[in-house]
């Protein structure tokens, strides 16, 4: 990636494109999203007969869907350990880029008009919730392996893909190219909350990595295709922990 800012190319319009679905399917189905969504809020896999209970779906139904959201890479299936007599039963839970993709930009999409319509300035809320949110990301994923600032870098670039943003970085993990957003048509109404929670997402992972002395910089609707991240060290050179 150049570090100087794209030419806008005729018909190409500032910013990034949205994020694709991760299947071929146009749009996500409103039975199939009640059993992500059940899957998500679960926290943990969950039998069919739980998954019926708690989407009303009917068993043969609910089969269906799963093994159209597995065959997508939504969901995983797995056998429960033995108990007693019989086979033991599968669980299903959601899993991978798909799935975290899926929480984010729904929970995110409401969260941006309540802070938005809130009182008081919506920027100093927005990146607080979201350094929040990317710290708790970081937990999840776990650090770097060596503590490095660039590995950090680099680990942040790795999150930012599972959210679905189409990172595209320079060598050395500074400049970001955004090409992808999950939220964009959010983005467009309510930028001065959406971006802000994106910028704290970096801002608290990177917290999370200690990933010290680094100055992260989000430019939205910046260049033609994508939304550009900078991530410099605010220091003259950068320490190995």
């Amino acid at each position: 990636m150049k570090n100087s800012r794209p030419v806008q190319e005729p018909g190409v319009p500032l910013g990034p494109l949205p994020t694709p679905p991760a299947s071929a399917e146009p749009a996500i189905s409103d039975s199939r999203r009640a059993v992500m969504d059940a899957l998500l809020r679960s926290g943990r896999p969950l039998t069919l007969a739980a998954l019926s209970e708690l989407t009303s779906l009917h068993i043969n139904t609910l089969r269906e869907h799963l093994e159209a959201l597995e065959s997508e890479g939504r969901v995983r299936r797995q056998r429960a350990a033995p108990s007693g007599r019989g086979r033991p039963a599968q669980l299903y839970e959601a899993t991978g880029e798909a799935a975290t993709v899926m929480e984010y930009a729904g929970l995110a999409s409401a969260l941006a008009a309540a802070i938005h319509h809130g009182p008081g300035d919506p920027v100093p809320v927005a990146i607080a919730a979201g350094e929040e949110w990317g710290r708790d990301l970081a937990r999840t994923k776990g650090g770097p392996p060596d503590g490095r600032p660039e590995s950090g870098r680099r680990h942040l670039v790795a999150l930012l893909a599972d959210l679905g943003f189409g990172p595209e970085a320079d060598p050395q993990a500074t400049e970001v190219s955004l090409t992808r957003c999950p939220l964009l048509d959010t983005a467009r109404r309510y930028p001065d909350v959406v971006c802000r929670v994106h910028l704290g997402i970096v801002q608290g992972a990177l917290e999370q990595w200690q990933v010290d002395g680094h100055r992260a910089e989000l430019l939205p609707f910046s260049d033609p295709g994508c939304c550009r991240l900078v991530l410099a060290p605010s220091g003259p050179g950068e320490t190995t922990r």
